[in-house]
């Protein structure tokens, strides 16, 4: 929700010597405020469960502006300004020659826009559990490139020369760790009228000894009446020669659309690992609820054989939005 909005023209030009335009930019942000309480044996699980707070705010604002070009396309820029990492991304809608992007710090597309999209009533279900692993596309700094619908189909392509690239401003380079380049293409096509929507794709995700990671991941997910259902597998294949370590997971999530105000749902994660017998379980049960201008949503999600190992870890957390 907009929150104010700031004609930066002025600041903008006073503050930057060069010929560059400046623009009016918007600023967004959330009223939120959230309950979470860890237990587990992992080691974050029990860093945070021995903590003396559990109340928190969602302190993101992101900044916003758009502008068209003469020849129709859009330029439009945000940099989310937050606690942990800041994100600067630069868009340019070409209206039918599809919407290129690219991202300092956490570009979407590809393969990194799949890594769970079964249903939820919430969060993914892997999203409370800490310390834990998944088969999935990387990200970070990098280009995405969406398609244009073709025959009903979403296809979107990412790239990065080296996703651990430090976030660095214009006119510097990043002097950090080189993984080299990566890349992916993911695809969603829905099936008609049918309610049911097929998905997948395949990706290669550098590495700074060399030895790649492939990935690759394939899905279906149907909305029938009120209930929605989704299931599917990603993949990831290390090519080191020496202590390789694939990853396979498996997700399946159910929805369930009680009324307009209120729904529920169940989601469950199992990644195997190459490098051990024991599979990693998370099991997350979820629920939402709005009311006007205000909703609360509400977690548990529960891991175990976290990392392919003996911990466990679990999270439960209440979110409570205003929209003003």
């Amino acid at each position: 929700m907009n929150i104010k909005k700031i004609g930066l023209t002025a600041l903008a030009g006073s503050l930057v010597a060069t010929s560059a335009y400046a623009g009016e930019l918007s600023v967004s942000g959330a009223a939120t405020i959230t309950y979470s309480e860890y237990s587990g044996t992992s080691t974050t699980s029990l860093t945070n469960g021995a903590a003396s707070g559990n109340w928190a705010m969602d302190q993101d604002m992101t900044f916003s502006g758009s502008g068209e070009l003469d020849n129709g396309f859009v330029v439009s820029v945000s940099h989310n300004i937050d606690t942990a990492i800041n994100t600067s991304t630069i868009t340019l809608d070409m209206g039918d020659a599809g919407t290129l992007a690219y991202s300092d710090a956490d570009i979407g597309g590809g393969l990194y826009d799949l890594d769970d999209i079964t249903p939820t009533a919430w969060e993914e279900a892997s999203d409370g559990p800490v310390d834990d692993v998944m088969a999935a596309m990387a990200t970070g700094a990098g280009f995405s490139y969406a398609l244009p619908t073709i025959a009903g189909a979403s296809v979107s392509i990412q790239y990065s020369d080296n996703f651990s690239a430090a976030v660095v401003d214009d006119g510097a380079v990043s002097t950090g760790t080189d993984n080299g380049s990566s890349h992916s293409i993911g695809i969603q096509y829905p099936v008609g009228d049918s309610g049911v929507t097929v998905y997948g794709g395949i990706g290669t995700e550098g590495q700074a000894d060399g030895n790649d990671i492939d990935h690759s991941t394939v899905g279906i997910k149907g909305t029938f009446g009120a209930v929605s259902v989704g299931i599917q597998r990603n993949d990831e294949d290390d090519t080191d020669a020496a202590t390789p370590v694939d990853l396979d997971t498996t997700i399946i999530g159910v929805s369930y659309l009680i009324n307009e105000n209120l729904s529920i749902s169940y989601g469950t994660h199992n990644t195997e690992s190459s490098a051990s017998s024991t599979d990693q379980e998370i099991d997350s049960f979820q629920a939402a609820y709005s009311m006007g201008g205000m909703s609360v949503k509400a977690q548990n999600s529960k891991g175990e054989g976290i990392a392919n190992g003996s911990t466990t870890s679990e999270k439960t957390e209440i979110s409570i939005s205003f929209a003003f």
